[in-house]
């Protein structure tokens, strides 16, 4: 049964994302990110030819979930390495990572191709998962967040336009690649969303779902994309920590909860890194790794809170490459 998610403007991850795209094209020196006019859409370098930075990697993210959250940097301890951490606090869980932030859009054109994420994503609403959600959003703008080590070429800004149905002047594209610091906050920023997606591939009805709270590392820029696609996905799967509040049987939370975590699949305990090495396809790898390192899902509806995994801090400390 589709998780119907109302098409109410005042929530439209476009439409409340805009006012974020506004401060980097405001002040692009002050965020260390650099505006180009391509075709006539206004395409915002984040990490391609620019360094970026936390600030306009904590834009990016709220980007990317729509403007429908709250996200904080700060240092936390993750069992016992303390290390600087990102927040994501949000209560419109569904609509903020599964409608905008998930990266769910393969953007390919001739030689050009990246994943997109972003409240794009709901304009086109293509994707099976939009079926599922019910969801479509109906904004003339649209907001397109990229990971990629190259900037869109002509030919594919004008397939996204094509896709999303807007002028050039209402539509907006954000780059940043994996190794950048808007790269690693951007990623390490999909704690909630990480969570659900699994949630959701587990066959739970993730509309119980009405608040989310997570909190991940903040993984250190690699000197490469293939390093910080292992860093990124570590901080995810050994260092994440996330709570969900929600109404259901806490019966029905009881049997789910052990298979959440990323400490489920049979692959869990290696760097990504070398488990991407090993398959050769990131599509091989056990599907059940990717979630949170721990989670908790909280009944309101009972009062009782059921929590499953772990931190693995020696993990990250081998992903991250730290020396003490």
């Amino acid at each position: 049964m589709p998780i119907m998610l109302k098409n109410i403007p005042e929530l439209s991850p476009n439409l409340q994302a805009f006012p974020f795209v506004k401060q980097l094209l405001d002040y692009p020196e002050r965020f260390r990110v650099m505006v180009k006019k391509i075709n006539g859409v206004s395409v915002i370098d984040c990490g391609v030819d620019v360094l970026g930075g936390w600030e306009a990697g904590v834009i990016f993210a709220n980007i990317c979930l729509g403007g429908l959250a709250k996200i904080n940097l700060h240092w936390e301890d993750f069992a016992g390495l303390r290390w600087p951490a990102i927040e994501v606090i949000t209560d419109h869980p569904v609509r903020s990572c599964m409608a905008s932030q998930y990266a769910g859009w393969f953007v390919k054109k001739d030689k050009f191709s990246a994943m997109g994420s972003g409240p794009a994503r709901a304009v086109l609403s293509s994707e099976e998962l939009f079926i599922k959600l019910g969801y479509k959003d109906s904004s003339d703008i649209s907001i397109l967040c990229l990971e990629s080590r190259k900037l869109p070429t002509e030919e594919a800004i004008d397939l996204i336009l094509e896709k999303c149905g807007c002028e050039p002047n209402n539509l907006y594209i954000l780059v940043a690649p994996t190794a950048s610091m808007v790269g690693s906050v951007q990623i390490a920023a999909r704690s909630v969303e990480t969570g659900l997606h699994k949630l959701l591939g587990l066959g739970y009805d993730i509309g119980n779902i009405d608040s989310g709270w997570g909190i991940s590392p903040l993984p250190p820029v690699a000197a490469d994309d293939l390093i910080a696609l292992g860093r990124t996905n570590d901080a995810i799967l050994y260092g994440t920590t996330v709570q969900y509040n929600l109404q259901d049987e806490d019966e029905r939370l009881k049997s789910i909860i052990t298979q959440v975590p990323s400490s489920s699949s049979k692959d869990y305990g290696q760097p990504f890194r070398e488990l991407f090495e090993r398959y050769g396809n990131f599509y091989d790898i056990d599907p059940l790794l990717f979630s949170p390192a721990k989670v908790c899902l909280s009944n309101r509806k009972s009062g009782r809170s059921f929590w499953a995994g772990e931190i693995c801090s020696e993990l990250l400390k081998k992903s991250f490459e730290l020396e003490f």
